[in-house]
């Protein structure tokens, strides 16, 4: 079963939880499997967790498979910082 570990304030919505062995084999069944067992994760998901296989960050990860052996890390959404008028950063001057 895949290792998978829940990183940041993502395990303070399954009671401290932050480690689990799970047989899903995609990120899509990882998902259900996690909100079956803590209905208070299913938010936080939806509205999208950066996801680490074996090493690998994905953003679009629904449909990544998982190994039986691999090693899963779900990152919470870290909000950024401004954006200035063409997109990059933005000057703030105090």
């Amino acid at each position: 079963m895949a290792r998978v570990v829940l990183v940041g304030n993502l395990a303070q919505l399954t009671g401290g939880v932050a480690e689990f062995h799970l047989s899903a084999t995609s990120v899509k069944q990882l998902y259900r499997q996690l909100t079956e067992l803590h209905p208070a994760l299913e938010s936080h998901l939806k509205d999208g967790v950066a996801v680490a296989i074996d090493g690998q960050i994905y953003q679009d990860a629904l449909f990544e498979p998982i190994g039986p052996d691999s090693e899963v890390f779900l990152l919470p959404q870290i909000a950024g910082g401004l954006l200035g008028e063409r997109g990059g950063p933005a000057h703030v001057s105090g």
